[in-house]
């Protein structure tokens, strides 16, 4: 029987995926649709869910030399400037949970899992394949790209993002969920911000229909600045009606962004101005996944935004797909003295990663709301975040993790 596994997509999950099974001793052909290697976005953060599978995997020196790692997390009244809420972090969170909240440039973090993944022998790259569609047979998976090249395993990962093509053929194709809200990224030097907005926090604003996020990144060096509002491409918000809805990077207007933000303070105001350039990205998700028989159905598995694609309202896109592919690691290690039945073994895959996944799903979106909110909501959400404090914005469920296998 073949010990190599397809895997589809060389993204952050992609990557993750194939570094965990090549670890536990399989071979893997990664398979990715762009010529060259790279990731689009910005900042991402990692916590200490996150950060604990990268130390597991022999990454902290590297994470350490790339990222920031702020003291906390504090959250504003984007119109009032006052503090609502403060999560300590640094060294309080380490003590906690064993492991730091991590801050840093997607690229960065895509750099460090190709760069691990280049030193594994039993990984082949292959540029330029996107899948077209596969075929199950016996015991084992043929993958064919559009360019015709084929590939075949015992087992596939579909990693190929929100618009999978293995997640299409598996589940039917079925179109994204739009989700009305549009993010302004940005990234600013720090030493180009006011000394008052250098800190090495996490600061979110909460504003009526709106929300921002900013944060240190690269040592500290850059701060990566996200604005997500209500509203449609091409209306009033960059871009052009019609314009790609998978891409990543919509023509943005600093005017139409300052327009939205309305009377919103000082501080977040000179945040946004010193960004000098701004790229617009449409949020799309999918419903929450509805059972393990959304995540893996026989020699093929669904892994990230493919399986669970996440509104960033709780800051764990990137980590739930290194989730999966700790889990992946867990299920295949050679330590654990059992031939590999990979229906078998996807079938606990599926079973350990949905509903936590789902729970993820759920939170985000609910975030989504509280953080927009007006009226009645909003301040019953402000008195929350008084009454309770940090037990509010804390997570001990999320940061605990990942699960060990079912």
């Amino acid at each position: 029987m073949t010990k190599k596994v397809v895997v589809s997509g060389g993204g952050i999950g992609g990557l993750a995926a194939a570094l965990a099974l090549a670890r536990s001793g399989l071979g893997v052909a990664l398979l990715e649709q762009s010529p060259v290697f790279g990731e689009v976005g910005a900042g991402l953060q990692l916590g200490p869910n996150a950060v604990r599978v990268l130390d597991g995997w022999g990454l902290s020196e590297v994470l350490r030399a790339t990222a920031a790692f702020p003291e906390a997390l504090q959250v504003r009244d984007a119109h009032g400037a006052q503090t609502l809420g403060r999560l300590r972090l640094g060294p309080i969170v380490r003590a906690r949970y064993g492991q730091p909240y991590a801050t840093l440039h997607r690229a960065d973090l895509h750099e460090m899992l190709l760069e691990a993944v280049q030193r594994e022998k039993r990984v082949s790259l292959h540029l330029g394949c996107r899948v077209a569609s596969y075929e199950v047979g016996g015991e084992t998976v043929r993958v064919t790209c559009e360019n015709d090249q084929s590939f075949e395993g015992a087992a596939l990962i579909g990693s190929d993002g929100l618009w999978s093509r293995v997640r299409n053929q598996m589940l039917g194709a079925t179109p994204v969920r739009a989700s009305g809200h549009l993010a302004y990224r940005g990234m600013v030097r720090a030493d180009e911000l006011p000394a008052a907005l250098r800190s090495p926090v996490v600061t979110a604003w909460l504003g009526p229909r709106l929300h921002a996020v900013h944060y240190p990144v690269r040592r500290g060096e850059w701060f990566n600045v996200v604005v997500v509002v209500q509203g449609v491409i091409g209306q009033g918000h960059g871009g052009a009606v019609g314009s790609d809805p998978q891409s990543w990077s919509h023509e943005a207007h600093a005017s139409d962004l300052r327009r939205t933000l309305g009377p919103a303070c000082g501080d977040l105001l000179a945040m946004v101005d010193a960004v000098r350039g701004w790229k617009l990205w449409p949020l799309n998700d999918r419903a929450p996944v509805a059972g393990a028989h959304e995540h893996a159905q026989g020699r093929v598995a669904l892994l990230g935004d493919a399986a669970h694609p996440l509104r960033p309202y709780l800051a764990q896109g990137a980590a739930m797909a290194i989730e999966d592919a700790w889990t992946l690691g867990r299920l295949t290690d050679p330590a654990n003295g059992q031939t590999l039945d990979w229906p078998s073994l996807l079938d606990r895959y599926a079973r350990t990663r949905w509903a936590r996944n789902a729970r993820v799903q759920t939170r985000s979106e609910r975030n989504g709301t509280v953080f927009h909110a007006t009226g009645p909501l909003k301040w019953a959400r402000n008195a929350a975040m008084a009454t309770l404090g940090e037990s509010l914005l804390d997570n001990p469920w999320l940061y605990s993790g990942p699960p060990e296998p079912v």
